[in-house]
């Protein structure tokens, strides 16, 4: 792998997390109406006979509605006490295949970052993949990405032989503990 595919690989890793922050920290539901529309109609009528022309004009208009909208006579909203455990767990539960993971990568000299989510759902990602026939090369980009997005989340750097080295130790220390045949 070339450092410009090392470097998309890792950009396109970091994109996709911050595309997925971003789509859930988007906005809320609300698209209350504020106004009523308004209507105006013209008609105008023309009439011929022998001997003289008579010509009509009627029109009607319809006013807007001027009262305020539901969202803008609705009572204030009332604050709602904070629940003791607020914000609830913390931290997410690995259960005991993502901890023998966790340890094997650890045994080869891998430290995830945080609490190791990131580096579970890589291993969940490996799994998954490879049960679908994924081919290995896209796996392994894949794995790469994961690897460069954890090691900046955990502060670090590393190089482009490194990342693929250390997507190596995940995929083969996921296929030996996380991955159930």
């Amino acid at each position: 792998m070339t450092r410009n595919s090392l470097a998309r690989t890792l950009s396109l890793g970091v994109f996709a997390v911050a595309a997925s922050s971003m789509l859930v920290a988007c906005g809320s539901d609300d698209s209350t109406a504020t106004g009523a529309p308004t209507s105006t109609t013209t008609v105008a009528a023309t009439t011929t006979e022998a001997s003289s022309t008579t010509s009509a004009a009627e029109s009607t208009t319809l006013a807007p509605t001027t009262s305020p909208g539901e969202a803008a006579t609705a009572p204030p909203e009332q604050p709602q006490p904070v629940p003791d455990d607020f914000p609830g767990p913390t931290e997410s539960q690995i259960d005991d295949r993502g901890q023998s993971f966790l340890e094997e990568l650890k045994k080869q000299g891998i430290t995830p970052a945080g609490n190791g989510d990131i580096a579970v759902s890589t291993a969940n990602y490996i799994c998954a993949a490879q049960a679908q026939g994924v081919a290995a090369d896209e796996i392994s980009t894949y794995v790469t990405a994961n690897v460069g997005v954890e090691a900046s989340a955990a502060g670090t750097q590393m190089n482009e032989t490194q990342a693929q080295q250390a997507a190596q130790t995940y995929i083969t220390a996921a296929q030996a503990t996380y991955c159930r045949p």
